[in-house]
């Protein structure tokens, strides 16, 4: 198993989930290239299927099957396109396949359509026979996670999300973002045609690879290379983790199921050959994530050992007094679900951040918080981090920078390159203000001035900022949020006397104070006492 499979594979368990059921999918009559299509389709290769589908359409544009099954398989690189597609099969015939109302109800959900979704799923499930149990339980889980996503969509977070552009991300899937202490060395993975022993796997995808990249002098990326050493294999690695001062890492290998490994740093700055992490952590089965504490006592890592039902679950092993690693504990039943957890982080504060297809999840994976509680001996309800962090899709790897200003995910949302790219997560801090206001007759700064900052929250709602200019210098101090526009309005005993525009620029680290002065019209029917300070005095 490769590890991007799993952040990957939440449409194509869908996919099988319901074709393992599907009645009518497979048994229309079929052209060569329809059977081509088909082919690649049920191999997991969507993006070449679509292309075969498309040929397909080329010479027959009203073939429901193919505009159906190219909608699916769009979904896991086009989304737009998807639902275009699915809805064209479905005018064309609504019979097209037994399973159509699903896909469009999860195609509406992924393009942030909730209502139109959440009616879909609710006529699908009714559609469906009392013996499609474990489809109709997905239905209505899909239900939940909608109206899950409609209400946090409605509640956005002020966090600003942005994607790492085409320097990092490509067509392909980039995931798992490691950041040096420095935040200047980037580590992912990529799947890319970069990668390399350049072979394509068989869902079209190439084989993972770890790349590397440098921060250049203005805050850009350089052009990412694969890791040097013998960090990469023919098969599928993935970073996971520096630690011990950057010298050390954490990586996924997919050789014995899927594994956690260890390489140093060499003497030449090349990395040296993996080794595994621990026998009580690799199993036979599927280990997929791990994070290992700074002090390196404690290593959380996700795995599918020992649940009941071949997802994964967080556990934790303590390194014994002999330096070997104990027997793995599992977070609990309030962390590990019926469904995947993976990807645990620990913040500086304990805050345990990890993604879940469980919870309350928009859909997919999503990313949650935790804190430990210390009493209880247990960690707390996990918390979703919301929107624009989390999406109605692929929310994963979430690592926090070293100050807890801004993190990396891997997300597979619209307005991305293609497939799950890598993101920022900045945590807008407010801004310090400091100012006076002048006459613009004589240049005397005037006191008693009410100056009042309104603009909105990421949820539109309303907020304001005041404060009043001091008696002797004029001078005025405010914390709004950064990252927005304001209303100014300059008042005196309640009244308006002035307004203007200001753009507040984003702030994401400590910094001097913003210096913002205003003028306004002294003339002697506005009664306005000056102080003795002019702007030229101004220290």
């Amino acid at each position: 198993m490769n590890r991007s499979s799993d952040i990957n594979s939440y449409i194509s368990r869908l996919i099988v989930l319901v074709l393992l059921f599907s009645s009518c999918t497979m048994l229309q009559r079929r052209t060569p290239l329809m059977r081509s299509g088909d082919k690649l389709f049920l191999q997991g290769d969507y993006r070449d299927a679509a292309g075969v589908y498309e040929q397909v359409l080329v010479t027959e544009p009203a073939n429901a099957k193919a505009l159906y099954k190219a909608g699916i398989s769009y979904m896991t690189f086009d989304k737009e396109k998807a639902a275009e597609y699915l809805y064209k099969a479905y005018n064309r015939d609504p019979l097209v396949d037994a399973d159509i109302l699903f896909w469009l109800g999860r195609a509406e959900h992924i393009n942030y359509r909730f209502d139109k979704a959440i009616d879909l799923y609710q006529s699908y499930y009714e559609g469906l026979s009392r013996f499609n149990k474990q489809r109709k339980e997905e239905a209505l889980r899909l239900k939940e996670q909608a109206q899950n996503a409609k209400e946090a969509v409605a509640s956005p977070k002020d966090i600003f999300v942005e994607n790492l552009g085409k320097t990092v991300n490509t067509m392909y899937s980039e995931h798992s973002p490691v950041i040096s202490s420095d935040d200047n060395y980037l580590l992912f993975t990529t799947r890319s045609r970069e990668v390399t022993g350049g072979e394509e796997a068989v869902d079209g995808e190439f084989f993972e690879d770890v790349f590397e990249t440098t921060r250049n002098t203005d805050g850009t990326w350089g052009v990412p290379t694969p890791v040097s050493g013998a960090l990469n294999s023919p098969g599928h690695d993935a970073s996971i983790q520096l630690f011990d001062n950057d010298t050390k890492m954490l990586l996924y290998r997919a050789s014995n199921g899927g594994d956690i490994y260890l390489s140093e740093r060499q003497a030449d700055g090349t990395w040296g050959a993996p080794k595994s992490i621990s026998d009580q952590v690799n199993s036979k089965f599927y280990e997929s994530d791990a994070y290992i504490t700074p002090d390196k006592n404690k290593l959380y890592f996700s795995t599918s050992q020992f649940s009941k039902g071949d997802n994964l679950d967080i556990y934790m092993v303590e390194r014994q007094p002999d330096g070997n690693w104990g027997e793995p504990r599992s977070l609990g039943d309030g962390i590990n679900t019926p469904f995947d957890e993976d990807s645990p982080f620990l913040a500086s504060d304990g805050s345990l951040y990890f993604s879940s297809r469980g919870h309350n999840t928009m859909g997919g994976y999503d990313i949650f918080v935790s804190k430990y509680d210390s009493v209880a001996r247990q960690w707390g309800k996990p918390v979703n981090m919301g929107v624009p962090v989390n999406s109605p899709d692929d929310d994963i790897y979430y690592r926090l920078s070293h100050d807890g200003s801004y993190a990396y995910l891997s997300s597979y949302r619209i307005g991305g390159q293609g497939e799950k790219d890598i993101y920022t997560i900045s945590y807008i801090r407010p801004a310090k203000i400091v100012g006076a206001v002048y006459s613009k007759q004589d240049s005397m700064a005037v006191a008693g001035i009410d100056v009042k900052l309104s603009g909105t929250q990421a949820n539109q709602e309303e907020i304001t900022f005041t404060a009043t200019t001091n008696p002797d210098s004029g001078a005025f101090e405010l914390t709004p949020l950064s990252g927005r526009s304001y209303k100014v309005e300059l008042l005196k005993d309640g009244k308006v006397i002035a307004t203007e525009k200001m753009e507040v620029p984003m702030v994401l680290t400590d910094k001097d104070p913003i210096r913002k002065d205003f003028y306004i019209n002294t003339s002697s029917n506005t009664r306005l006492k000056s102080s003795k300070t002019t702007k030229d005095s101004r220290k």
